[in-house]
């Protein structure tokens, strides 16, 4: 089934995709699952199932009345997820956020524990003009404070896209003042930014670097044992000892400081980094 072909309304399909995770993942789903995650009753979570298997995924689940519950069949194919354990993982991270906040929750999942970083500020006014110009697709003007002029200037900026870089939001935009795009962080704008009734000259299209597909090829750190590169090299799932990631050259020193892999900054002890850049002469135009 093509996601073009999806006749399925946006809440049907969280609830399609809980049921895909759960199962696969946990290897066991009962209505229990989708009761407590969507807050509905039995008899919805039992017709959201069977409707899952009829419609969605029918060779995918059988029920075990020993185990009281579904259970993945051999012939299991994602069919509205990916089969990435990121995907359960993820689910697990939102059920912790929402038990901060909601102390009686309880989706039935395991116990974990998240660690968090220190969220920057971003402020509600600061965001909301940011999101509509975007959209929209109209210029803007901000006040900008920055490392180097903290001071700070008010800029024109048509913005086309919002980034989490996994440790700030930065907004994409074509900056009147220095002819080019830029990256800004969002934390930094000063004041609340004014959506200008012209519309935006440059477009996500014309921003060459964001438009750039860049591949990054990681293996394990070579000052590593042989031993000890499998067990790096296992740990990311490598093919032959290599991880190969794509991202936007926009957005490649973002991707690589995530990873602690900044080739300026490289740790002169192998153990404490533990992979490195494979193909750093090809990244070099964009670092």
């Amino acid at each position: 089934m093509k996601k073009t072909d999806w006749p399925i309304r946006w809440d049907l399909l969280l609830r399609y995709r809980l049921i895909e995770i759960i199962a696969f993942w946990e290897g066991r789903l009962t209505t229990n699952h989708i009761c407590h995650a969507f807050g509905i009753g039995r008899q919805q979570a039992s017709k959201d199932i069977n409707t899952y298997l009829r419609e969605i995924g029918p060779e995918n689940l059988d029920y075990d009345r020993h185990l009281k519950g579904y259970v993945p069949t051999a012939a299991f194919t994602p069919r509205v997820t990916l089969g990435s354990a990121d995907e359960y993982l993820d689910l697990m991270m939102r059920d912790d956020a929402l038990s901060r906040t909601f102390d009686s929750l309880d989706v039935g999942l395991p116990g974990s524990e998240v660690l968090r970083a220190p969220v920057r500020n971003v402020r509600a006014e600061v965001v909301r003009p940011i999101v509509r110009a975007t959209r929209q697709g109209r210029r803007l003007e901000a006040r900008y404070v920055s490392m180097g002029d903290p001071a700070g200037d008010t800029l024109t900026i048509e913005p086309h896209s919002l980034v989490y870089s996994g440790q700030r939001w930065h907004v994409r935009a074509w900056c009147e003042k220095n002819a080019d795009y830029r990256d800004f962080v969002i934390s930094r704008f000063r004041g609340e930014p004014q959506i200008l009734e012209s519309k935006s000259r440059h477009k996500q299209s014309q921003d060459t670097l964001w438009n750039t597909p860049v591949r990054i090829i990681v293996r394990p750190d070579q000052r590593l044992s042989p031993d000890q590169q499998m067990i790096i090299a296992e740990d990311y799932g490598m093919a032959e000892r290599q991880l190969e990631l794509q991202t936007r050259a926009a957005l490649l020193r973002y991707l690589l400081q995530l990873m602690n892999l900044e080739p300026q900054k490289a740790a002169a002890d192998p153990l404490a980094q533990q992979v490195e850049i494979a193909n750093l002469d090809e990244l070099r135009p964009w670092l």
